[in-house]
């Protein structure tokens, strides 16, 4: 059974800034699914994953802060 955070899905729909990063996290996530499903990987493919995992990381805190920031805004009404 899958979770959808209600909170997610509203500042997919209305925030660019949250949208765009949501965009690009899946975009990496594709990316190393592909990787991923390479019978044998090079030793550029496992740089390759270390850079997009830390670059995901770094996406998905500027998605909780946006979404931390929003709880509060909302919070406070």
């Amino acid at each position: 059974m899958t979770h959808v955070d209600p909170v997610k899905e509203h500042l997919i729909e209305s925030d660019d800034s949250y949208r765009r990063l949501y965009q690009e996290h899946q975009e990496y996530k594709d990316r190393l699914s592909v990787i991923r499903q390479k019978s044998l990987t090079s030793q550029e493919d496992e740089i390759e994953m270390k850079r997009i995992k830390l670059h995901k990381l770094s996406l998905k805190d500027q998605m909780e802060a946006i979404r931390r920031r929003h709880l509060l805004e909302h919070a406070s009404v």
